[in-house]
C-alpha cells in the first residue's frame, strides 16, 4: 500500500508564494507520474501540474509562468512551488501519485488535501 503525506498549505496575501510538498512510502516499485490537482469550491476539480518519469511537465494554462513542479526521485518527493499568487488559487490542493507497487500491481494514490488561502 501507498500512503501520501502533504504538506505547506496556508494562507497567503495575494502576490505571495507557497511550496507544497507531497511524500509518497510504502510498497513503491516505481513510479510513473507525481502531480497535483486542486478544487474550490463549485468547481470541479482540475490538474494543476505534473510530472511523469521521464521529466515531462504538464501545467493547466492558468499557472503557467507562476508554478513549478518538481520532483526528488530518491526519496519520492514532489514539490510545488507557487509565486505571484491570486485569490482565484484558492483551493484545497491535492497530490496524486501513479505508479507500480512491489508486486508490480497498478495504483493511483491521492493525498488527504492541503489547503491554499490566497487573501488580503
Amino acid at each position: 500500500q501507498v500512503q501520501l503525506e502533504e504538506s505547506g498549505g496556508g494562507k497567503v496575501q495575494p502576490g505571495g508564494s507557497l511550496t507544497l510538498s507531497c511524500s509518497a512510502s510504502g510498497s513503491i516499485f516505481s513510479i510513473v507520474a507525481m502531480g497535483w490537482y486542486r478544487h474550490a469550491p463549485e468547481d470541479q476539480r482540475e490538474l494543476v501540474a505534473s510530472k511523469n518519469a521521464g521529466g515531462a511537465t504538464n501545467y493547466a494554462d492558468s499557472v503557467k509562468g507562476r508554478f513549478t513542479i518538481s520532483r526528488d526521485n530518491v526519496d519520492n518527493t514532489v514539490y510545488l512551488q507557487m509565486n505571484s499568487l491570486k485569490p482565484e488559487d484558492t483551493a484545497v490542493y491535492y497530490c496524486n501519485v501513479r505508479g507500480y507497487s512491489s508486486d508490480w500491481s497498478p495504483f493511483d494514490a491521492w493525498g488527504q488535501g492541503t489547503l491554499v488561502t490566497v487573501s488580503s
